[in-house]
């Protein structure tokens, strides 16, 4: 079986680049039923975090051990307490910060105890669907056994409300959280024990929300979740090799064997869903993948060859599978025994088991073909085993993202060429900026970004892909894994020095609402212009 082969993506890109920015289109241009929406996700929003009966998760653990590591090295040092909160807390100490966030999630937006005044937002902005994760240990508090009854209310009351609104549910069934204590007792994901975990905890999912809810997404970005939690250990659980700075783990065998437990885990939740919801409730399942827009450095061949390893590594890993029914060629032949293998009745199961393909694009990057030494760099892991040096276009520390549509449609276009136009769902698109309170409010930058990313969407519609809805991340500011409070994404701000996490609309919210409702007042350049002095002299 070879790896599919885009063709076309050098003459997309280059058409792309020479568009004029801003197209100017609307609403109605998008095909009967596509859902606009945006989302959120349960440890970023929720906040609560030991309330109700909730338990600890591998995020709530990953983000405290992290600090308390911090905190007992710079005491270990002899700097004092006041000295260190007064570092922290300086705005003249960013890349004091960024090295050592101290943030975390637990009050987050408090949207455990605001759900209902957020759905109204999502109902002004007007809103299609909404995109949210649950808690799994706040719905089963230690992975497996007892629901939590009120844990279980909570997600039906926001679920109700959500439906009584107009506004459908897209959920997500885990977002790098799931229980500590699945995690202490026989390691989570690097254990085949999960799978049967994970599918009873989808099973009362299901049971409990399924006929209101009908689109499911089993596993979150999970190529990048496998990489980072257990290849490079700077996400949850935060496991990598001890020569990667990591207590924990083996980069060379976990990351291939938690991604292959995540594919067998959605899966086995797939099934169930067929064979016992499906009939009754009408729903889909399906599987996300973080998804980079990958270009050649160099206009030589071996830069080419490179571009493919990485889709094969960071595409192919996961849609293979589902696809086809196995990995690609490529990584077989790298990766060798490293790299579990199906057996036939598990690529059966894992074959056609998404119904859609849920896809969160924000980088581009330029790759290089790198030769590997083993004997020289250690044990390999994906990076080594991927063979390519990856450069991500713009300040990636920064969240200065480039700002690179043709990028969104260059991936559609990918994998409606190599992957059988599978349905997609954008659950995952929007501009971080720094958390500044007037440029935020007034977020021009975002909406130019928001207004060329979704025509991207459109153009790959019209030229055959079967994208069926765009979801912008995020609806409100949350806590953000790599940079905690330091940059958001929202649509609308959050105070998090006010104890009430006041909400505000910033113009990107305005604009969002204005497309949404078909109002073209607002759109191209000179509608923003329009709109920007419309909010500025309301404020």
């Amino acid at each position: 079986m070879q790896s599919p082969r885009a063709s076309g993506n050098k003459r997309l890109i280059v058409r792309h680049r020479n568009l004029c920015r801003g197209d100017v289109y609307s609403r109605s241009d998008f095909p009967d039923g596509f859902a606009f929406g945006s989302g959120l996700s349960a440890y970023q929003w929720e906040g609560a975090v030991d309330e109700d009966g909730k338990m600890p998760s591998v995020w709530d653990t990953f983000v405290h051990s992290r600090n308390l590591s911090f905190l007992s090295l710079f005491l270990l040092l002899g700097i004092p307490v006041l000295v260190l909160w007064i570092l922290i807390h300086s705005t003249q100490n960013t890349c004091f910060h960024l090295a050592g966030n101290l943030d975390n999630g637990d009050i987050a937006c408090d949207g455990y105890h605001k759900y209902k005044e957020d759905v109204l937002l999502m109902a002004e902005t007007g809103l299609d669907a909404f995109r949210f994760s649950i808690s799994w240990s706040r719905l089963i508090p230690n992975g497996r056994g007892p629901v939590n009854p009120k844990g279980l209310h909570f997600y039906k009351n926001f679920i109700q409300l959500l439906v009584s609104h107009g506004i459908e549910p897209h959920v997500t069934l885990y977002h790098y959280d799931h229980p500590q204590f699945l995690e202490d007792e026989y390691g989570g994901w690097i254990n085949r024990r999960i799978i049967k975990d994970f599918t009873a905890y989808a099973d009362v999912c299901f049971r409990e929300f399924g006929n209101h809810v009908k689109f499911w997404t089993t596993i979150n970005e999970a190529n990048i979740f496998t990489i980072g939690g257990y290849n490079d250990g700077n996400t949850p659980p935060g496991r990598c090799s001890p020569s990667r700075n990591c207590s924990l783990g083996n980069s060379s065998i976990e990351t291939y064997i938690a991604g292959h437990n995540l594919l067998l885990a959605h899966a086995s939740v797939s099934r169930l869903y067929k064979q016992k919801y499906k009939d009754m409730q009408g729903g889909s399942v399906g599987f996300s993948l973080f998804a980079i827009e990958f270009i050649p450095t160099t206009s030589y061949k071996e830069d080419e060859i490179a571009i493919q390893r990485a889709k094969d590594f960071y595409f192919g890993w996961m849609l293979e599978p589902l696809i086809y029914g196995d990995y690609p060629d490529e990584m077989r032949r790298t990766v060798g025994s490293r790299l579990p293998v199906f057996s036939k009745e598990e690529s059966e199961l894992v074959k056609g088991s998404s119904d859609f393909l849920g896809i969160i694009h924000y980088l581009t990057a330029s790759v290089t073909k790198i030769n590997f030494n083993p004997s020289l760099s250690g044990y390999p892991e994906f990076n080594s085993d991927m063979g390519v040096s990856i450069n991500i276009l713009g300040n990636f520390v920064d969240s200065e993202y480039a700002v690179a549509p043709w990028a969104m449609e260059s991936i559609l276009e990918y994998i409606k060429q190599g992957y059988g136009n599978p349905p997609v769902y954008i659950l995952e698109n929007g501009k971080p900026m720094k958390q500044d309170l007037q440029l935020q409010q007034n977020d021009t930058t975002r909406i130019d970004y928001l207004q060329d990313y979704i025509g991207a969407v459109l153009k790959a519609i019209r030229n055959g892909s079967d994208t069926r809805g765009y979801f912008v991340w995020s609806f409100m500011d949350l806590y953000e894994l790599l940079s905690g409070y330091e940059n958001s994404f929202g649509l609308y701000s959050v105070n998090f020095s006010d104890p009430q996490r006041k909400r505000s609309p910033k113009l990107s919210a305005h604009w969002y609402s204005s497309f949404l409702k078909g109002e073209t007042t607002f759109l191209g350049s000179q509608g923003i212009t329009q709109l920007q002095s419309n909010f500025s002299s309301s404020s």
